[in-house]
């Protein structure tokens, strides 16, 4: 399981009189490997259609707003994340530990709302049995940002707070200023376009096609209730699946797979972290289900025994 760092109080300053502390090989390591972190975070990405804003940087990665092309009345965009190599950082779910990142957009202008879309994320073993979910390697975050004013430009001011780790985790802040035209940014990036389509597609329970939801039904598993997830997959050894109540008040715990016969796998969830008096026949249950490179998302209550 992962730790979080202690924030470090800043030291008291030397007087002049001090002699100063010299510098050991171990601190010029450390001191290395930040300045190697943040040239990798830094570094130009490759160029693109649209517009973006400068780089935040952060303790181990360094964030971005992009704009892409309008579509109907809202604009298209992306919170790009950039990590240092070996770390990661978490999905709107964090699983067992970990901490979903956090938007403030109050001190934009002319901006009515923006509906965060969520790439499909990974499954990290963090040891003793806990399990996280997240990104592990760079990540855009697509968004629509919708004005108040569709003929009028947008300016978006972001203040994003979140956690970046590798074998301890750190809190991280980013703050970010983008002014978008009303006509938006057309065409959108090639990177924005590509995270938007790793957003799962929305599916039915029971649904056709080659990456489905068959069932979800509550069950006794030694002598303990569970909800079996039945799911159709292209790939039964890679596939996962990601469970969330309709709101914080939920900490349902990760999934196990078992695989079944003919292309199908078998999803079982302890019924662990519910509100006291829950009724999940009477809860829709908001499901992701990541197969390879598809995934879908749907929401559904889980049938009684």
């Amino acid at each position: 399981m992962h730790r979080f760092a202690p924030m470090n109080h800043p030291r008291h300053p030397t007087s002049p009189a001090a002699p100063s502390r010299q510098a050991t090989p171990r601190r010029l390591r450390r001191a290395a490997a930040v300045l190697a972190a943040l040239a990798f975070a830094l570094a130009p990405a490759a160029a693109g259609a649209g517009i973006e804003s400068d780089w935040s940087a952060t303790g181990s990665g360094a964030v971005r707003l992009l704009a892409g092309a309008r579509s109907g009345d809202q604009l298209d965009g992306g919170v790009e994340i950039r990590l240092a190599p070996g770390w990661k950082t978490y999905w709107r779910y964090p699983g067992d530990s970990g901490v979903p990142p956090q938007f403030d957009w109050s001190g934009s202008e002319n901006l009515a709302g923006v509906d965060i879309l969520w790439p499909a994320p990974h499954r990290f073993d963090d040891g003793d049995g806990a399990y996280s979910i997240g990104y592990k390697h760079d990540v855009i975050l697509p968004f629509h940002a919708t004005p108040k004013d569709p003929t009028r430009p947008v300016s978006l001011r972001l203040k994003l707070d979140f956690a970046v780790c590798e074998k301890i985790c750190q809190p991280a802040h980013a703050e970010a200023a983008l002014d978008i035209p009303a006509t938006g940014a057309a065409p959108s990036p090639p990177e924005l376009l590509a995270a938007l389509a790793a957003v799962p597609q929305h599916g039915e329970l029971g649904g056709a096609g080659p990456t489905a939801l068959e069932s979800a039904r509550l069950v006794e598993v030694d002598g303990a209730a569970a909800v079996r997830i039945e799911a159709r997959v292209a790939d039964p050894a890679k596939a996962d699946l990601f469970v969330e109540g309709p709101d914080e008040a939920w900490a349902l715990p990760l999934p196990q797979a078992r695989p079944a016969a003919d292309g199908r796998v078998v999803f079982l969830m302890p019924l662990e972290g519910m509100p006291k008096g829950a009724d999940l026949t009477a809860t829709g249950l908001r499901f992701t289900l990541v197969d390879g490179d598809r995934a879908i998302e749907l929401t559904a209550p889980v049938s009684a025994p």
